[in-house]
């Protein structure tokens, strides 16, 4: 798919060959267009990222209502993240034909769809209902995920790739930031204090009704922001004249797995993605346990926004710091500290074991953008192809935080942290792998 900015000059992009020329043409012509289409792509990151985060308020309160053990609990991300493995080749197949703009759109829309589903979700009071809304909703941020990374990696030159993904990924932790604070005000907060365990029969169903009707009320209010945001970019659909493609099917994007490079950047995501989950999802468990911090759930809840909050000020600064030193040196840095982080955290106990996990964020938060861009560096017109195959690599976090579960319920929440480091190992790999700059790809 080849794009250009509706600016005043109208600059034309009439040769896939000169795609890059065009971009840049149309960078530098068309200023004020690109300044509007970054903050709306700025907007779906905060949004997917801030809905996302949720779940980790939401994971500790089912994991009460229904009393599941950790890794039952943990089928809240297989059901979320299993959404990307579906999807992305799907959407990423959309996008190519119908174009980025109304793809937002559509994903918009259907993170609404799963935000109301949590209306007969909470009238149910059923388990498997919570996790088909939180399906739905998966599937929308997985068909806005497939959108926002390629169409910001347009939007600017290529020389500051890196920089303007990891800076576009400040604003998805900024909404990890805030939603799971006010949702552990909301959620954590407000519900009943009763022991689901001591009832029984219908005493036990009205209680779960009662208890999950304050997180139907979230999801409403969320689809509502969300209807708005999605007729704000319909009403901003033409700003982005796009030619669209009908080729270059899912044979074409699988066929990228052939690049060692690619290839192992694709497994870093699942990996970076699955630990990343892992580890926000077992964080208010993990600093209610007395020999961490030992607090209440939803003084515990208020702590997770520290954990994206990390990522969100690293980002900031990495953006800074991918521009002088090598993506693949800052990547494996950042591996290699959080290896350190969760070794400290599951041998010590009190405020350094819990702030140990929680500084986790911080060496986070340049990992997702540097993994992709590596990962993408040389495709050229491929990059919307390599897009949907990272995204059915995301499906990390639906497959790594039940097994960080199981290994909790059977040798402990310290111990399951083997788990996360394991794959941080793999990261840090890939950095040294992918230190030095790829040389352009074959497009075909």
């Amino acid at each position: 798919m080849t794009f250009k900015l509706d600016s005043a000059e109208r600059a034309r992009m009439v040769s896939p060959r000169g795609r890059g020329q065009a971009h840049a043409s149309a960078a530098s012509s068309a200023p004020a267009d690109i300044g509007n289409l970054q903050l709306f792509v700025f907007a779906l990151f905060f949004f997917f990222g801030g809905i996302t985060s949720l779940n980790d308020v939401i994971i500790p309160k089912l994991k009460e209502l229904f009393t599941l053990s950790y890794a039952e609990a943990m089928t809240v991300q297989s059901a979320f993240f299993g959404a990307y493995l579906l999807i992305s080749l799907p959407a990423a197949a959309v996008v190519r034909r119908i174009g980025y703009m109304r793809t937002a759109v559509l994903g918009l829309a259907l993170m609404m769809c799963g935000c109301l589903l949590f209306v007969p979700a909470s009238s149910s009071a059923r388990f498997e209902m919570f996790l088909l809304a939180l399906f739905v909703v998966a599937i929308g941020i997985t068909v806005l995920q497939i959108v926002a990374n390629p169409l910001i990696s347009h939007l600017g030159l290529q020389s500051t790739v890196h920089s303007r993904l990891t800076f576009a990924q400040a604003f998805n932790s900024l909404g990890t930031m805030v939603f799971p604070y006010v949702g552990s005000v909301l959620i954590l907060g407000s519900l009943d204090t009763a022991n689901p365990r001591s009832l029984a029969g219908r005493a036990l169903e009205q209680y779960r009704i009662e208890a999950t009707h304050i997180i139907s009320s979230t999801y409403l209010w969320l689809a509502a922001l969300l209807a708005v945001l999605g007729l704000l970019v319909w009403a901003h659909r033409n700003h982005l004249r796009e030619e669209h493609a009908g080729g270059s099917g899912w044979r074409e994007a699988v066929s990228l797995l052939r690049l060692p490079r690619f290839a192992f950047g694709a497994a870093g995501i699942f990996l970076y993605v699955g630990a990343e989950v892992a580890i926000g999802s077992i964080i208010v468990n993990y600093l209610v346990q007395h020999d961490v911090l030992g607090l209440g759930q939803e003084a515990a809840g208020k702590h997770v926004p520290f954990y994206w909050g990390g990522a969100m000020v690293g980002r900031f600064i990495g953006a800074y710091l991918l521009r002088i030193i090598s993506p693949g040196k800052v990547l494996a840095m950042s591996a290699a500290t959080v290896i350190a982080l969760l070794f400290i955290s599951s041998h010590t106990s009190g405020v350094l074991s819990g702030w140990s996990l929680l500084s986790v964020g911080l060496c986070n938060s340049i990992m997702f953008p540097t993994i992709f861009a590596l990962a993408s560096e040389g495709l050229g017109s491929r990059a919307a192809s390599a897009s949907g195959i990272i995204g059915v690599a995301i499906v990390g976090g639906a497959v790594i935080p039940p097994l960080t579960g199981q290994v909790a319920d059977v040798i402990g929440l310290k111990a399951a942290l083997l788990v996360p480091a394991i794959c941080y190992a793999g990261i840090l790999a890939y950095g040294i792998y992918a230190r030095r700059p790829a040389l352009l790809a074959t497009s075909h």
